[in-house]
């Protein structure tokens, strides 16, 4: 069953102990996992990351998790991955223009051409004219078969807003029953606060220890933005905030916003009172409503404590959008410099379908010619032919925005793109994966007995993993009508000669181990390529945490296998949708949420396995209520950055195509 984040955040997927081929009732509920702290649980349920924190733009220890299809979220330094792509991303940019050059001149040349530049229309020191996709300002000139590079040149006016310096709350502030009240809303718009976390009766220098953190009171009325930061220029603190409703639920969050620094933006929907948590990175309330609720004395990396500055403001900020017009099948990409942190593409509806506050193209192939290097880069295919938005907001001041259109590389070329599931064992140079380099990775073959199956069972199991590629990929793709130039050939390796090397050939190795690879993944693809530009890549499936004993982790197909389980339908059920979800990365998809209400092909690892793999209702894999995974609308997953809604279909259907 999905849970929101309210409910998940008392819970985490827990482990089911199952003997392969042993008469065991069914699994049974998830259960708490009793090495991580209540703390620990709030943290990964909002999307925030516990593991230890790589120093600014160095690169964290493990896989890339926008790439990689991890078994245990905890383990995993988001914010440390967000800024070493950051970091990364404008030698990327340079080393991507410098292969296109040799490898699709054609393509260079238009990603290097001059931009028509637009002038913002509305007035300078005004705010109001274009703040939303319905009063956007519309430019006509932009479009892939005339100007397919814009510069956007406008500037943000936000209402001016005091901020006169108010006293910190007296402790305990530590909950929403407990809070010190702002004043905002009531008889002020704005105020700074000089406070500690660490000072209160909970803290770990001077309280028990179980983590301080300060709540703060707000209201406001419909249609004010709510912009809350906190600033931490002395003393080790590294600060995450929360805005929770009255009621306790998580409304939004946010950590390293800039280096040790978190700021929210929050458009107030209705009017209400809200409530403000600021905690240290690793010691969040698991709930709200106590202020004795964190994480404990103990914690292997225990959260740090010190000063911090909170800025707070509730008035109008200046949101500015432009409408181009699209083809269905148009891949965008957009970048801005200047005062905006934020950019973002809303589609036809209109629905916020990609925002971004950050510059992930780092993880675009080389074959890409997408803009990249801002301060933020969003991207987006086209479904439907139409009015499309894109808005910057989030700053104060002028800004420059690149706007750049494209048309599949793959548009009446052939061969048409070929997806080859290699099972027979590869020597794999795991380098692209951020792995040691060439790699024998076992076959497939080798870990049928890991699931109770035999030798003889290897081809039903090939033929069913094909048949659920093939539905994923193919069929369902075909069936949505979007494109009716799709064409994708699906090939394996014991039906088909080995393809890989030839023209517009994507490959993925199901087989090896975590051991063999040197990569601590479950699966990972080499890009996330929006629009297909880069049609011959590489992605592993490695088996060992797949085929570990039942109850090892959520991740073992045989902690949900019992003597009930068709297991060659449910094994090549599970591998499937593990095979399209990497696919669908270099396809173009990001990750969307594992613990909203909508199953999704592109559900990110960490928990929520048994949705990925289909397993229904009775939590057992391979019966009768297994649903159908498929690629469709869901949001991202809030660890990796990105906010809207991803239609994980729609972008990756326009780019295989004749």
């Amino acid at each position: 069953m999905r849970r929101s984040i309210a409910t998940i955040s008392a819970t985490l997927l827990g482990l089911a102990l199952i003997t392969p081929g042993a008469a065991q009732a069914a699994p049974t509920s998830p259960a708490t996992h009793d090495d991580l702290s209540p703390a620990d649980k709030a943290s990964l349920a909002a999307g925030i990351g516990i593991a230890p924190k790589a120093s600014y733009g160095a690169k964290p220890k493990g896989p890339n998790p926008f790439l990689a299809q991890v078994a245990d979220a905890s383990k995993v330094d988001y914010s440390g991955w967000a800024n070493y792509l950051k970091v990364q991303a404008k030698s990327k940019a340079a080393l991507r223009a410098k292969s296109l050059a040799s490898t699709n001149p054609a393509l260079a040349a238009q990603a290097a051409a001059p931009a028509v530049v637009v002038d913002e229309d509305e007035i300078d020191g005004t705010n109001g004219g274009n703040d939303t996709p319905a009063n956007a300002q519309r430019i006509t000139t932009f479009g892939t078969g005339t100007y397919p590079k814009i510069r956007v040149l406008g500037s943000l006016d936000n209402d001016a807003v005091s901020t006169p310096a108010v006293p910190a709350p007296a402790e305990d502030n530590g909950s929403i029953t407990l809070a010190g009240d702002t004043g905002i809303g009531a008889i002020r718009s704005g105020a700074l606060i000089d406070a500690v976390i660490g000072d209160g009766p909970h803290g770990r220098q001077t309280g028990d220890g179980s983590n301080d953190f300060d709540f703060y009171k707000i209201t406001a009325a419909a249609g004010k933005v709510l912009t809350l930061k906190t600033a931490t220029p002395t003393g080790p603190l590294d600060t995450v905030i929360e805005l929770f409703a009255a009621d306790g639920t998580l409304l939004a969050v946010n950590d390293d916003f800039t280096g040790l620094d978190s700021q929210i933006t929050y458009t107030v929907p209705a009017a209400g009172t809200f409530y403000l948590a600021v905690a240290a990175y690793g010691g969040l309330p698991a709930d709200p409503f106590d202020s004795a609720s964190g994480g404990g004395i103990g914690d292997p990396t225990p959260p740090t404590e010190g000063p911090y500055t909170l800025t707070l403001t509730s008035g109008g900020i200046d949101k500015d959008f432009f409408a181009i017009k699209l083809k269905a099948g148009d891949i965008i990409g957009a970048s801005v410099k200047g005062s905006p942190t934020y950019i973002t593409v809303y589609d036809t509806a209109p629905r916020e379908v990609h925002g971004s506050d950050q510059d992930a193209s780092y993880i675009y192939p080389l074959a890409s010619p997408l803009p990249a290097g801002g301060t933020a880069v969003t991207d987006y295919v086209a479904t439907k032919a139409g009015w499309h938005y894109v808005g910057v907001q989030s700053g104060s001041g002028a800004y420059d925005i690149t706007v750049e259109g494209y048309r599949p590389v793959l548009q009446g070329a052939t061969p048409v793109q070929t997806l080859f599931l290699d099972f027979d064992g590869e020597r794999v140079n795991t380098g692209v994966f951020g792995g040691p380099g060439n790699r024998d990775l076992s076959p497939f073959a080798a870990f049928l007995a890991s699931w109770g199956l035999t030798r003889a069972d290897e081809d039903a199991v090939i033929d069913a993993v094909t048949a659920g590629v093939t539905e994923n990929l193919k069929k369902d793709l075909v069936a949505s009508g979007l494109n009716p130039k799709f064409k994708l050939k699906i090939k394996n390796s014991k039906d088909d000669d080995d393809p890989w090397g030839g023209a517009n050939v994507s490959r993925i190795v199901v087989g090896g181990t975590i051991d063999e690879s040197g990569v601590d993944t479950i699966g990972i693809a080499q890009s996330i390529d929006p629009g297909n530009f880069e049609t011959e890549e590489t992605a592993l499936v490695l088996l060992d945490v797949l085929s570990a004993p039942a109850g090892d982790s959520s991740a073992s197909l045989n902690t949900y296998l019992t003597p009930a389980s068709d297991r060659i339908a449910f094994v090549g059920q599970a591998l499937s949708n593990v095979i399209s979800h990497e696919a669908g990365h270099f396809f173009g998809d990001y990750h969307t949420d594992n613990q909203d209400a909508l199953p999704n092909l592109m559900d990110a690892g960490g928990t929520g396995f048994a949705t990925l793999f289909g397993v229904g209702p009775d939590g057992i894999g391979g019966t009768a209520d297994d649903p159908d995974v498929d690629f469709g609308d869901s949001r991202f997953i809030p660890s990796e950055g990105f906010i809207g809604t991803e239609d994980t279909l729609g972008r990756i259907v326009f780019g295989v195509t004749s």
